[in-house]
């Protein structure tokens, strides 16, 4: 088995070892992870955080020893604090890094960090405010910045600030935390879960005081939170059908 640690600020994770596959996920600065598999240009990884699959690039990760890996993995995580910050390397070199990229490898990557950061759990009332560092960020799909992310990656990374671990798409956080029978048991900082016509989890967003809810939808964005799901009131009607709200904390 062979390990790999994300030297580099944001790297795609495709779903297919190529680079015109689909993006699943983002690999941020500091993430660790597993090598499953490996070929000439590309590796199959498992995340050590959520256990996410996928491809990256062998040219954008370094890899590291086991015993390295597995201190990163006892460790409790420090993030980047502020919206982009930088590392810096033993030649000097800067590195951009977003909100959330992982410092503890910093001395696996005989990197340097003078920013803010956070290792501690925070209270839930943080979640919301947390929230809005990611308002009006466009939607992408397996994004998981301020520059570009989907609904899961987004109150994962939101939770993930606050010290609290969610997995990575919206129908595997649906299965943790208690369900809730009536939108009015829930506090602000609670998950609201979304699905189609088949019955299957598709979204998710954060609940807000007074039946708000925010969420990546074009762009994460704030709207109406009813029993029946969210209401857009841009276009005046409901955009996603409610199937379950989640105390995950």
């Amino acid at each position: 088995m062979q390990y790999g640690i994300c030297n580099l600020g944001i790297v795609p994770i495709r779903l297919e070892p190529s680079d015109t596959s689909e993006m699943v996920t983002q690999a941020l600065y500091g993430d660790h992870f597993k090598v499953l598999e490996q070929r000439k240009k590309w590796s199959r990884i498992r995340f050590a955080y959520d256990k996410y699959e996928g491809w990256i690039d062998n040219k954008q990760y370094l890899e590291i020893e086991e015993s390295n890996y597995k201190q990163l993995s006892k460790s409790d995580n420090r993030l980047s604090k502020d919206l982009i910050e930088f590392v810096t390397d033993a030649s000097n070199n800067l590195y951009p890094i977003p909100v959330g990229s992982n410092l503890n490898g910093l001395s696996i990557l005989d990197h340097s960090f003078d920013g803010n950061s956070l290792n501690i759990k925070r209270p839930k009332a943080e979640i919301v405010k947390t929230s809005f560092l990611y308002l009006n960020a466009p939607y992408l799909w397996g994004g998981k910045t301020p520059f570009g992310i989907d609904c899961s990656g987004f109150t994962q990374m939101v939770y993930k600030l606050n010290g609290y671990q969610l997995l990575r798409d919206a129908s595997e956080q649906a299965t943790q935390g208690e369900a809730l029978s009536f939108i009015e048991e829930s506090e602000p900082g609670d998950l609201a879960f979304f699905d189609n016509s088949e019955g299957n989890i598709i979204h998710v967003g954060i609940i807000m005081e007074d039946n708000y809810i925010i969420h990546a939808h074009g762009k994460v964005r704030i709207d109406r939170l009813d029993h029946s799901g969210i209401y857009n009131m841009d276009k005046n009607s409901h955009t996603h059908k409610l199937r379950v709200i989640k105390k995950i904390i």
